[in-house]
C-alpha cells in the first residue's frame, strides 16, 4: 500500500531510532520537521525534478552547500526506506548543485597573534585557559575538549586520549535544547594525541588546582561549549587579537603543522579525519611561491634549462 512522505518518515526514524546517537536522531528529526516535511510531507512520489527545485531553493536562501547536501542525504535515506518495503516508489536521483566559485577562507590565527595568545596562556594555566590552549595544541574540536577529563590525561606516556564530546542539541519533543555527552563525532574522532612540552607544563599546574574531574573547568559537570566559546571571544578582546570562532584553533593548529611540513597522514590522524583527503582538501593550498618552486623544480628535472 503506497503512502505519503510524512506517514513513510515516522516509520523510517522508528527503525533508525535504535541504531543511531541520541544527538543524531535529533538533527534527524529537526531536518524532517524544519525543511523535508513542509515540502514534500503529503508527496506519494518524489522525482529527481522535485530534488532540484528543493536544493536550488534551499540555496537561494542562503543555505550553505554541504548543509542542503545533508538534507538530501535525509531525504534519500526515508525515499529508499519506502522504495524497499513497496511502499513508496523511489528511483536515484542525480542532484546537481551550483559551482562555488568563492575560496573561502578557514578562520585561523595569523602567527604573531597565535604567539601572544599561547604566551598569555602559558604564563596563566587556569581551569578557564587550558581548554584553549589545548585546542591550541591538540586541534581537539570544543566539544571534546569540554568534555575531557583527567582519567583521559595520560602523564607518564604524556597522551590525551579522546574519547567523549559534549554539545547541544535541539530536541524536537522539548521544543528546547539539550546538553547532550556522547561518543566522538566518528570512529576516526576516537584517537591518542601527544602532549607537548608547553601543554604538559600546563596541565600539571591546572591538576594540582583542579577540584573537578574535568580539564576544563570547576564543578562536576563538563563545561557548557557555548559558554565556552563566550570566554573565548572575551579573552581574544582583552588581548587585542582579531576575533575568530573556536573551531578556528582547530584549524590554526592543522594550518601550523602543515606548514611546518608535518606529513599530511599523521596530522590528518591526530585531528580524527575519516581519510588523508579531508586534510588535505581543507588545509593543503600551496601559495605562489610553493608553485614557482614546484614548476622550477620539475624543469630542473627535466633538463629544460639546458635546451
Amino acid at each position: 500500500m503506497q503512502k505519503i512522505f510524512q506517514e513513510i518518515s515516522k516509520s523510517w526514524c522508528e527503525t533508525k531510532r535504535p541504531i543511531v546517537k541520541h544527538s543524531t536522531m535529533c538533527a534527524y528529526l529537526l531536518t524532517l520537521q524544519t525543511h523535508l516535511l513542509p515540502y514534500f510531507g503529503e508527496k506519494t512520489a518524489i522525482t529527481e525534478k522535485d530534488v532540484q527545485q528543493f536544493v536550488f531553493q534551499k540555496l537561494s536562501c542562503g543555505l550553505a552547500r554541504k548543509t542542503v547536501r545533508d538534507m538530501v542525504a535525509v531525504l534519500k535515506s526515508v525515499a529508499k526506506y519506502g522504495g524497499k518495503h513497496k511502499i513508496f516508489p523511489f528511483e536515484e536521483w542525480e542532484i546537481e548543485y551550483p559551482t562555488d566559485t568563492e575560496m573561502s577562507r578557514l578562520p585561523t590565527l595569523a602567527i604573531r597573534h597565535q604567539r601572544i595568545l599561547m604566551r598569555h596562556l602559558i604564563e596563566k594555566p587556569t581551569v578557564r585557559n587550558i581548554g584553549v590552549l589545548l585546542a591550541l595544541c591538540t586541534g581537539m574540536r570544543i566539544g571534546e575538549v569540554c568534555a575531557l577529563q583527567w582519567q583521559d590525561v595520560d602523564f607518564s606516556q604524556r597522551i590525551i586520549t579522546v574519547r567523549h564530546t559534549v554539545g547541544r542539541v535541539y530536541n524536537c519533543k522539548l521544543k528546547s535544547t539539550e546538553k547532550i555527552q556522547s561518543s566522538p563525532k566518528t570512529r576516526n574522532s576516537y584517537r591518542e594525541i601527544p602532549i607537548s612540552k608547553q601543554l604538559f607544563q600546563c596541565l600539571r599546574t591546572v591538576k594540582k588546582a583542579s577540584v573537578s574531574p574535568y580539564v576544563v573547568g570547576a564543578s562536576d559537570h563538563s563545561q557548557e561549549p557555548r559558554s565556552y566559546r563566550d570566554y573565548f571571544s572575551r579573552l581574544l578582546k582583552r588581548l587585542g587579537i582579531p576575533q575568530i570562532v573556536f573551531h578556528g584553533l582547530r584549524h590554526t593548529f592543522a594550518t601550523r603543522c602543515i606548514e611546518s611540513q608535518c606529513d599530511y597522514k599523521t596530522v590528518s590522524v591526530i585531528l580524527g579525519h575519516s581519510n588523508v583527503a579531508t586534510t588535505l582538501n581543507l588545509y593543503v593550498h600551496p601559495n605562489n611561491n610553493q608553485k614557482k618552486k614546484c614548476i622550477e623544480r620539475m624543469s630542473k628535472f627535466l633538463g629544460i634549462e639546458e635546451l
